[in-house]
């Protein structure tokens, strides 16, 4: 009798611990602009199982237009994306609780620059980068253990300007994204048309350029946006602003090596580009891009396995207008499209076989979406 009981509680456990796992529900986080609607950062409980969703906190908190979760998934970060004034931008540090789903306001630094778009945290999580658009400068923080940012270490102005006179009249930072090995900080500048390349220094949040050549060109007027890596580390990929394509490099070390340059929109669409945000799948099969302006699609691509290099397999609409950003769930099951100026959020479903996307005819209403991010429930 005694085992038959043991054995009826591990069945029970087992379940349990199975049920857990399975139960597809994942804290789904939400950067916004808040000159309209919205009042900061929402937190909903997103169900990988069905694409249902449930809104269960927001925080207020001046255009949390881009945000970053730290390696314990304990603090989420966000810049407030505001210039001209006497202050400049600044970012801001949460604490969150995984029981509740609630973010809890921890303080405010400033970044040394105008117009935060981005920010990246190291894989230790003692560290921050954040890219300051206009003032086309990017900024290191501290992050004590307590998820307290502290004030920036470095401030890097980048120099130099592009062809489009309009736009790239002199650096614009807009991606500061540090490596999976956590030793090289690569950033994107529209305005001079490069990927910078840093050495990064954990031990005291040094940035040094990288050995020539220190620096990535891509072809002119292109206006670099957003960087993603294959699951691999063989491959990066850059999504273009203002050239509306994505740029394929082998990439080794800090080193990268140009594969292929690829439109991301199509051939018949005329007036502003806008291409903005680029993710991959985690299989690596697939990659997807978003395009904005007069577009308002989700370019999908194949990624050959054997060589990094991509083939178009069409282009999605976004479903609103303005897709800022977007983001594929952890079970890769849904493609989420944040439409900046249709004030909700896209769930496409996506097919794990051809990678194509279907409109499931549900949106989440939120002001201004603008980046998602994503905390696990265990």
């Amino acid at each position: 009798m005694y085992k038959l009981i043991l054995i009826f509680i591990g069945m029970v456990t087992l379940f349990s611990c199975k049920e857990k796992k399975e139960d597809g529900h994942q804290y789904m986080i939400v950067g916004t602009y808040t000159s309209g609607k919205s009042e900061g950062i929402y937190v909903y409980d997103f169900n990988s199982a069905d694409g249902t969703y449930k809104e269960l906190s927001h925080v207020k908190t001046s255009n949390p237009s881009y945000i970053a979760v730290s390696p314990d998934e304990k603090y989420v970060f966000a810049v407030n994306e505001n210039s001209n004034n006497d202050n400049g931008g600044e970012v801001s540090s949460f604490s969150f609780d995984k029981t509740t789903g609630a973010l809890t306001a921890l303080n405010k630094q400033l970044t040394g620059g105008d117009s935060p778009c981005y920010v990246d945290v190291d894989h230790t999580g003692k560290w921050i980068f954040v890219a300051n658009y206009s003032s086309g400068t990017l900024s290191v923080l501290p992050v004590d253990a307590n998820g307290m940012i502290r004030k920036a270490t470095a401030i890097i102005k980048h120099e130099g300007s592009g062809v489009n006179k309009a736009r790239q009249e002199k650096p614009h930072v807009h991606c500061t994204y540090i490596s999976d090995d956590n030793k090289w900080l690569f950033v994107s500048d529209l305005g001079i048309d490069k990927i910078m390349v840093y050495a990064f220094d954990a031990s005291n949040g040094s940035l040094t350029p990288a050995p020539q050549p220190f620096f990535v060109k891509i072809p002119d007027g292109g206006g670099p946006r957003h960087i993603a890596f294959h699951p691999n580390k063989k491959y990066a990929y850059l999504v273009e602003e203002m050239g509306g394509a994505v740029d394929v490099f082998g990439y080794s070390d800090g080193k990268f090596d140009s594969l292929q340059h690829i439109a991301s929109v199509e051939p018949n669409d005329t007036g502003f580009i806008g291409s903005a945000d680029i993710h991959i799948s985690s299989d690596g099969k697939f990659l997807y891009a978003s395009n904005r302006g007069g577009f308002n699609t989700i370019a999908m691509y194949s990624i050959n396995q054997d060589n990094g290099t991509l083939q178009l397999l069409g282009h999605q609409p976004s479903g609103g207008e303005i897709p800022r950003g977007f983001s594929i769930d952890p079970s890769g099951k849904y493609l989420l499209a944040a439409n900046q100026s249709s004030d909700d959020i896209v769930i496409f479903e996506r097919n794990a076989e051809t990678g194509l996307l279907r409109d499931t005819g549900k949106r989440i209403p939120v002001g201004t979406p603008v980046c998602i991010k994503w905390i696990s429930k265990e």
